[in-house]
């Protein structure tokens, strides 16, 4: 398949890279270098990012932290995380933009469908922070909805692991990996993809989705070239 536009949806822990640091700059290269390439191929990338690696709400909550709270403190998290890997783009000379799901003046601006697909238009990668801007909800959720309002043709989530499997690759060496899956499939397995709550948005909206290991440099450029990578969950 053909695809237009994308958006990407990275995990927070996955800029820590493999040094457990907040930032692993060798880690931001790395997929700055990936998205310029694609990007040269003419390919429309928003991002959305998580913020593991700073601050997510339900741990803080675990802590003590007032729900609420720190679901606010996660959405800041995400702020920090488009800085970074802007930071990262920028040294590779991709324009982007910042746009935020909260109101945050001077680094970002408001989120909006007309804004992010403008800008896409223009060609720059946009990175799409502040979540869904309302508690009680992840940043799978805001993936979901942020790639149905720049109407993307596909949601890719990257991670660490190189596609879904039936049970964890990384404790069960007999763990078998899907190759293809129908959204009703994946439902009735209980295989934990995405949360419940943005599974359920892009299997009401015909919204593909495909895993795959985003930390192997070069991915992302193949699944656009139709080689066989991740696991693709769709209609």
């Amino acid at each position: 398949m053909k695809y237009n536009r994308i958006l990407l949806k990275l995990s927070g822990q996955s800029l820590m890279g493999d040094k457990h640091e907040t930032f692993d700059q060798e880690r931001l290269s790395q997929f700055a270098l990936d998205i310029k390439k694609v990007v040269e191929k003419g390919l429309e990338v928003a991002i959305v990012i998580g913020g593991g690696n700073i601050f997510r709400g339900l741990k803080g909550k675990e802590k003590g932290v007032d729900r609420i709270q720190g679901d606010y403190m996660g959405m800041l998290a995400t702020v920090i995380n488009c800085m970074a890997l802007q930071d990262a783009l920028e040294k590779q000379e991709v324009p982007s933009t910042i746009l935020s799901g909260i109101p945050i003046d001077r680094i970002a601006g408001q989120m909006s469908s007309k804004k992010a697909i403008g800008h896409l238009e223009k060609g720059h990668v946009v990175l799409i922070s502040g979540g869904t801007g309302n508690p009680f909800f992840t940043t799978d959720s805001a993936a979901v909805l942020r790639a149905l309002e720049v109407k993307a043709d596909i949601l890719l989530k990257g991670t660490r692991v190189d596609g879904v499997y039936s049970d964890n690759p990384e404790t069960n060496p007999d763990a078998t990996k899907f190759d293809r899956l129908t959204f009703d499939e994946a439902y009735r397995k209980q295989l934990g993809i995405i949360d419940m709550t943005a599974y359920t948005l892009c299997w009401e909206n015909n919204l593909p989705l495909l895993v795959f290991n985003m930390n192997v440099a070069g991915n992302l450029g193949k699944i656009l070239e139709n080689e066989s990578i991740g696991t693709f969950v769709g209609p």
